[in-house]
């Protein structure tokens, strides 16, 4: 959530770089200032009310001393007068208050000065690429024929118990997920992530703190008897392990990383590019997630950028570096950076990764603060990044290393999978 006084004193700021976002946010901005004027105002006349009601109790206190009861329950009235006036200055306030949160959590994030302007996907800006793109040998298939060959995904399956989305592994397909996420977890802990293990559903307040809410709400899987939400990341729950916390200056930065189930309604989802693996309604990602000083929020956005790449280094998979555009931007971030690998088989590029700055939006919404060395409280600024999601890294993993032989196990992955081929 952006910050009020910000609005107040940025305001054409404010509208120009949500434009680059595409939002227009000329009414919404006025309706910010409206609301902030009337519960300024508001609170003025409350604080002058019980201001005078004050005074009036200690004129009555003197009155009654010097024996001028008459002149006190006078003023006794007068107080009475005061309260039900307060009372009703009290409510209209609360409900402006209300109002003006509610508008506010409706006002997307800021894009960063570097962010192109765009519309979509297509106007992302390809800041780096490597690797070969692998050459496959002649009668390879997609990831989606390579798990039927090879029993090792079934998707109908899935189908049959859940709905479409909800793959079931089998085998060396199994075992191939379980080494994923311990490779990236024991990579996260090496470089310094502690690693949770969070709920994996969250309250209404959890939803709203890190963005979620109101803005995903019809992507989220939602229980409504308990009104709880299926977490459709890991940085939903670990991020508000820190909501209402003040950390100190010292504790930065903060690093945490996790294993989830993650869960996405992905409404309107649907045709060949959704096939196999390529969009699921469930699915494995280890995540990671950064608490860190506003100073050092865009330093430390790089080096989780680097250690994105170290990973796909290490998976010896072909991949690239998209840096968001306004438009294919979230909600909630900053900045964010994409990875893309190549899946082969397919001849095309699939996302795997996010890493985002989200500067002070979330700690915002959260009031996760931090206290500096003279003791003032400031905001502190999240970032979280997958590290990696599993279902299109198994998908190009799949593709990229089939052989006539079968499927080759790339080095990094054999002491986890403890075989080096799916035959």
């Amino acid at each position: 959530m952006l910050q009020l006084n910000f609005i107040r004193e940025n305001t054409q700021e404010v509208i120009d770089r949500l434009a680059v976002k595409n939002f227009n946010a000329i009414e919404i901005i006025q309706e910010v200032i409206t609301l902030d004027n009337n519960r300024r105002e508001t609170q003025k006349k409350l604080d002058d009310s019980l201001a005078e009601a004050n005074n009036l109790a200690k004129e009555i206190g003197i009155l009654f001393k010097s024996g001028k009861q008459a002149e006190a329950n006078d003023l006794k009235t007068k107080t009475a007068d005061l309260k039900v006036i307060s009372k009703e200055l009290s409510e209209k306030l609360e409900d402006i208050e209300n109002t003006l949160n509610q508008t506010l959590v409706q006002i997307p994030n800021l894009p960063h000065h570097s962010v192109p302007r765009g519309k979509s996907a297509e106007q992302n800006e390809n800041i780096h690429q490597e690797g070969e793109i692998p050459q496959l040998y002649e009668g390879a298939v997609p990831h989606w024929d390579l798990c039927t060959k090879y029993d090792i995904i079934n998707f109908e399956l899935g189908n049959k118990i859940t709905g479409a989305g909800f793959p079931v592994y089998k085998g060396k397909g199994s075992k191939l997920q379980r080494a994923l996420i311990n490779f990236f977890l024991d990579n996260a802990s090496e470089n310094g992530y502690l690693e949770i293990q969070p709920p994996l559903m969250v309250n209404e307040a959890s939803g709203y703190g890190t963005g979620q809410l109101p803005d995903k709400e019809g992507q989220m899987y939602h229980a409504t008897i308990d009104n709880l939400y299926l977490i459709p990341t890991a940085e939903v729950p670990i991020t508000n392990i820190y909501r209402n916390v003040i950390v100190e200056e010292k504790q930065f930065p903060i690093k945490n990383t996790a294993y989830s189930a993650c869960f996405r309604r992905e409404a309107g989802s649907y045709g060949k590019d959704v096939r196999g693996l390529n969009r699921l309604h469930q699915f494995d990602k280890v995540e990671i997630v950064q608490i860190q000083h506003p100073d050092k929020s865009y330093e430390t956005l790089e080096q989780m950028k680097e250690y994105v790449a170290t990973l796909l280094r290490k998976l010896e998979l072909p991949f690239r570096i998209l840096r968001l555009c306004g438009g294919d931007m979230s909600f909630t971030s900053a900045l964010t950076y994409d990875f893309e690998v190549y899946s082969a088989a397919q001849q095309k590029w699939l996302e795997v990764s996010s890493v985002s700055n989200f500067e002070s939006f979330q700690a915002n919404r959260m009031k996760l603060r931090f206290k500096d060395t003279n003791g003032k409280i400031h905001l502190a600024h999240t970032l979280n990044g997958s590290a990696l999601a599993l279902p299109r890294i198994v998908a190009a993993l799949l593709e990229n290393n089939q052989t006539a032989e079968g499927i080759r196990i790339p080095k990094a992955l054999q002491t986890y999978t403890k075989f080096d081929i799916i035959d």
